[in-house]
């Protein structure tokens, strides 16, 4: 622990684990949201004659969107609170995905899923993410890891059961399905929202919070920020692009969402591990292990063309770009302070949906300059070796500084 309250309480509250189940399945609808982009790719670009690169932009709409508003709410979440956050995400949400039913260009297509990362993603993330952290005192690495596993469960559970809807209704009639089951799920949720007992005192008595840390909290932003951008440039091509990727050679949409929902699923395992490794080697160790895994498989999905294969491969990537994720929200727990956890994660989250919109884009246009995706793959790897290169620098900066940082001011 580097930031405590008024001393360190026996016991964690058991509400805690309420609010892991609440932020889980919000985090699942939003993510599931952004892996849908895969599976509509294709049917939208031949309805309208956009093009990959163009159609795959609508994945980076929503990464900026995210990244622009999560600061403003980490903003709001730090000085009010996120207890009504979730009803806002379930309206925005559910109302963004059933206008798409009757989009008639691209700019529509970009502006509600604008809106939806703006008004529903950018809500249920970050913000949520910092206060299931500060319920938890003593190794807050596996409720973050359970949480942030939703994400990956609804990027596995989302897009395949939009996929059957797909070929038997159309896309319209998916997006109206899915703007009902949405609703009927976030909106109920919603009402178990509350805010961590730490993070009320840090907020209404912050002289009472005590930090030592390393490094300063800004310092913590900067370099976690600077890694995140390529780690989820790296992470994005296949989330976006692996589906149109075995499609084109030769896979049916059922069998392409197959390989994608077991990535993913096995990546809400990814997500449990990533968190509870932060508690027993270290956020930053575990962060670093996590993303050379990524680094490595990303490469090789081109290659692929048996099943085994490709399933070990979905696995392992799965695993460890989850791991990523998880790994990023212990980190930035474990360095900051509760009354500026909710800022902290929403601007790291910034730069990771920069990231993460900025892989998605130059996957699309890669493979619209070369017309295959090997080039697109490739891309993502040297991304990933950037990051190890970013990790390994702060890693080093930690080690070599030794006087502790007092609670951001």
């Amino acid at each position: 622990m580097t930031a405590h309250v008024l001393g360190n309480p026996a016991k964690d509250p058991s509400y805690g684990w309420v609010m892991v189940f609440a932020v889980f399945t919000l985090s699942a609808l939003a993510f599931g949201t952004l892996g849908t982009v895969s599976v509509f790719l294709k049917p939208l670009s031949a309805e309208f004659g956009w093009t990959r690169g163009e159609t795959s932009l609508g994945y980076t709409v929503i990464s900026f969107s995210s990244a622009l508003f999560g600061i403003l709410w980490g903003y709001i979440a730090d000085k009010y609170g996120t207890r009504y956050f979730g009803f806002i995400a379930a309206i925005a949400m559910s109302a963004s995905l059933f206008a798409l039913s009757d989009q008639q260009s691209i700019y529509q297509f970009y502006g509600l899923y604008f809106l939806f990362g703006a008004f529903g993603n950018a809500m249920v993330t970050a913000p949520l993410f910092a206060n299931v952290g500060f319920w938890f005192t003593h190794k807050p690495g596996l409720a973050l890891g359970v949480t942030a596993s939703g994400g990956a469960v609804g990027q596995g559970v989302v897009p395949y059961l939009c996929a059957i809807s797909l070929e038997q209704y159309g896309w319209q009639t998916t997006y109206v399905i899915s703007a009902g089951v949405y609703f009927c799920i976030a909106f109920p949720i919603a009402f178990l929202i509350k805010e961590s007992p730490l993070r009320e005192v840090a907020r209404n008595s912050p002289d009472l919070e005590v930090r030592s840390f390393a490094l300063s909290e800004r310092e913590v932003i900067i370099w976690i920020s600077a890694a995140i951008v390529f780690c989820c440039s790296c992470m994005a091509v296949p989330i976006v692009h692996l589906v149109p990727l075995l499609t084109d050679n030769g896979r049916s949409l059922d069998e392409a969402t197959t390989v994608l929902t077991l990535l993913m699923l096995s990546g809400a395992f990814g997500r449990i591990v990533g968190g509870k490794l932060g508690d027993v080697i270290g956020a930053l160790p575990g962060y670093i292990l996590m993303s050379a895994g990524q680094t490595i498989s990303v490469f090789w999905f081109p290659y692929m063309h048996n099943d085994i294969p490709l399933y070990l491969l979905a696995i392992v990537f799965g695993f460890t770009y989850s791991g990523v994720m998880s790994s990023i929200l212990v980190c930035t727990r474990n360095m900051v302070s509760a009354r500026y956890s909710g800022r902290a994660m929403s601007i790291t989250s910034f730069f990771g949906w920069i990231g993460m919109g900025t892989g998605g884009y130059v996957g699309g246009v890669v493979f619209d300059a070369t017309g295959n995706y090997e080039w697109s793959f490739t891309f993502a790897a040297v991304a990933g070796v950037i990051n190890l290169i970013i990790l390994g620098l702060f890693f080093t900066r930690i080690r070599t500084r030794t006087v502790p940082y007092p609670a951001f001011s």
